[in-house]
């Protein structure tokens, strides 16, 4: 598959005084605003969290869609949200969990099949196993 899935941010300054911009080569978030304030003391405005749990919420209704489709029940509509828990574990901000519920209108369906199928789907997205997958980098000194 082609890498073309990419997003960049910005930090100028420290921890709690700094503050920095992030965006996506789509262009579809482009020097999207976030700092300390946003991140940990509730202040309006996005933070990575949030943007997990929209990447989560967005995967898991698609993946649902797909399975559901697989199986040859065609939702009228999936909605999903995700709510991602942000702890302090040993003193370190920690995403503890993330709960996702899923709303999905299949009229004729039978509810245990879909059900069923929204279960399966929550392992089955991308997302979720992303969550369990170890995270490689590249660092360097400029």
């Amino acid at each position: 598959m082609p890498i073309r899935n990419k997003a960049t941010a910005h930090w100028a300054g420290g921890l709690k005084g700094g503050a920095g911009t992030f965006g996506t080569a789509s262009g579809v978030l482009s020097a999207v605003r976030y700092d300390f304030r946003k991140r940990f003391e509730g202040e309006a405005g996005t933070n990575p969290e949030e943007l997990l749990g929209a990447a989560h919420a967005a995967c898991y209704a698609m993946q649902t869609a797909a399975m559901l489709e697989d199986a040859g029940i065609v939702p009228e509509a999936v909605d999903a949200t995700a709510t991602v828990t942000l702890d302090f574990v040993e003193g370190a901000p920690t995403v503890t969990g993330v709960h996702l519920d899923i709303a999905i209108r299949a009229p004729g369906a039978a509810e245990a099949e879909v059900l069923r199928i929204a279960g399966e789907a929550k392992a089955a997205c991308l997302v979720t196993r992303l969550f369990a997958t170890d995270v490689s980098y590249t660092a360097r000194v400029v």
